[in-house]
């Protein structure tokens, strides 16, 4: 019997002891660090020898630089949404353009010469290759235009690029610390810190913290190999350009004067002769006449001499809506066909002796231009200041389908922005309302005035207006599905005749800034905003409030005489 007792407390102390030894090597495998090494190039997710890791302000992106003949090459999409949006890619004609203020600088792919304006120049190696239908532009040429600076660490092949400047955080580690993946010791070694070695902290946890090494390697360290974190400034040693404009000294009070025709230019006289305070006429004389970017004019010398003795200058404005079989995108997204748009429009101001140029391209499919407009702007801008020549942009009231006018950018270029500050409701509309309600007006000088100076802003308005004709059957169903109400243009003096052939009367209206009046005849219910010299009080009031660059009117002949009492005693 005694014998049994042994031999079972024989059996439970081994088991105790084979339970014990299995806890100790749980805890010790639970509490020992591993030391599993991360391959490098798995961790940059590198595929191929010549492929390029880029870490971006303490972040490894997806994109991918190359090694070509031992230079750094980064793909055109990368450096014009990361590093500098003024680089244009011409994918139709493998060309990249870059626009100072005075110089165009272009280089043709695959070459290692350039031009900057009409001068040659000689790089050593190419600017710009293509692989698989994507542009890779050296990056060390970027760098030159750029503000940002990179470092270069090979065994894997990454770049580590700085472009925000300003205060961040960094620490030393105590001692010889590992660099991991993840928080936690069970996680691979990305790299061996040494003692003192310094790393910029990223984010601050409980007990890691996120950092980056000097070589680009981002992972986790326990907090306590750390020393205390000391806050430092970057600061950037790149000298932007400097944009220089070409403004008036006085507040801008411009008139455009629709021309159909040669002969519609002499009534110029006449029609000034009822205008007062005007120091700006644009003619519209200019279209984009073909999809190889010729243009069609119909600018009169003796006009430009008349409106000199006036005192007032010529700004033609140039367009891309008269020949409908013109492709504006067409033309803007292939170099040699934008240029040669360019190149006439500056020569048609030369032998006209014009003051400036006013640009209005609208109806515009932003995905398809792209930024090929604002790369249009640049080089216009280039040579009308070298020819003292004002360059001027109609914009739209800014929405969100409209920001590849790229205002923002405007403002460096051109000269003047305009605020198209009109067709608030236009010809097609859903719904009946205001051409230019002074709330709508008012949100889109806001909005423009994030991006373009106040002293370069010109806010555009309206002589016109829409008498809108509801029919009795129209049913606030057809509204809501989209149906399109009736209008006709008015001038203000043909609107404020047709309420007065019908007896109506008009009201007031705070909220838009406008007279209204509405009436029925013959089963159709008729809705009017009207334009007058209060409602272009308003909008003067918001130009005066906002320290603006001055107004402009569309179009001359639609206004009644009054307003230029009223433009007088804000413009002058």
């Amino acid at each position: 019997m005694k014998k049994k007792s042994h031999s079972i407390f024989a059996v439970l102390a081994l088991a105790l002891v084979i339970a014990a030894a299995i806890v100790v090597f749980a805890l010790i495998r639970k509490y020992t660090p591993s030391k599993e090494h991360e391959d490098l190039t798995t961790y940059y997710h590198l595929t191929n020898s010549d492929e390029v890791a880029i870490v971006l302000n303490n972040e490894v992106t997806s994109s991918k630089a190359r090694v070509i003949d031992g230079h750094i090459y980064i793909d055109y999409d990368f450096v014009h949404d990361n590093l500098n949006s003024r680089f244009y890619w011409d994918n139709n004609e493998n060309i990249l353009l870059y626009a100072t203020t005075q110089n165009l600088i272009s280089a043709q792919a695959e070459q290692t010469s350039y031009m900057v304006t009409k001068s040659s120049a000689d790089y050593g190696r190419k600017i710009v290759t293509i692989n698989s239908d994507t542009a890779y532009i050296d990056l060390d040429f970027v760098k030159e235009y750029s503000d940002f600076k990179y470092k270069h660490v090979k065994d894997p092949h990454r770049i580590i690029i700085t472009s925000q400047w300003g205060k961040y955080q960094t620490a030393t580690a105590k001692r010889n610390a590992s660099l991991r993946v993840r928080g936690g010791i069970k996680s691979p070694i990305l790299k061996e810190v040494s003692s003192k070695e310094e790393v910029t902290v990223i984010e601050q946890g409980d007990n890691w913290d996120k950092v980056m090494t000097d070589d680009g390697i981002i992972g986790y360290m326990q907090k306590r190999m750390l020393s205390s974190v000391k806050e430092k400034t970057r600061k950037s040693d790149f000298t932007p350009d400097t944009f220089a404009h070409i403004k008036k000294d006085y507040n801008i009070c411009m008139a455009w004067h629709q021309v159909t025709n040669q002969s519609a230019n002499n009534a110029v006289s006449s029609v000034l002769a009822n205008t007062r305070g005007i120091n700006v006429l644009s003619p519209t004389w200019f279209y984009l006449n073909d999809n190889n970017g010729n243009i069609a004019s119909l600018a009169s010398l003796n006009y430009v001499n008349y409106c000199h003795n006036q005192g007032i200058e010529v700004w033609a404005l140039v367009s891309n809506l008269e020949n409908k079989n013109a492709d504006t995108t067409e033309v803007l997204t292939h170099t040699s066909k934008r240029q040669n748009l360019v190149n006439q429009i500056v020569s048609m101001a030369i032998q006209y002796n014009l003051d400036g140029i006013n640009v209005d391209f609208e109806s515009m499919n932003g995905e398809k231009v792209g930024d090929a407009f604002i790369e249009f702007i640049r080089e216009l801008s280039i040579k009308c200041k070298n020819n003292g020549v004002v360059l001027s942009v109609d914009n739209y009231v800014p929405m969100s389908y409209t920001s590849f006018y790229n205002r923002k950018e405007q403002a460096n270029f051109a000269d003047y922005v305009v605020i198209m500050g009109y067709d608030e409701h236009y010809a097609g509309s859903s719904e009946a309302g205001s051409v230019a309600s002074l709330s709508w007006v008012t949100q889109g000088v806001s909005d423009t005035l994030k991006e373009v100076p106040a002293d370069q802003v010109i806010l555009g308005m309206p002589f016109y207006t829409r008498v809108w004709e509801i029919p009795s059957e129209s049913s606030s169903d057809d509204t809501a599905a989209g149906a399109k109400i009736p209008s006709k243009i008015y001038g203000m003096k043909a609107a404020n005749d047709f309420l007065a052939t019908h007896g109506a009367t008009k009201t007031w209206q705070d909220d838009c800034g406008q007279n209204y009046s509405e009436f029925t005849d013959n089963d159709t219910t008729y809705k009017v905003w009207l334009e007058d010299s209060a409602s272009a009080e308003c909008r003067l009031k918001l130009v005066e409030e906002k320290k603006l660059a001055g107004a402009s009117f569309w179009k001359l002949g639609f206004e009644t005489s009054d307003i230029w009492d009223t433009v007088t005693r804000y413009i002058h």
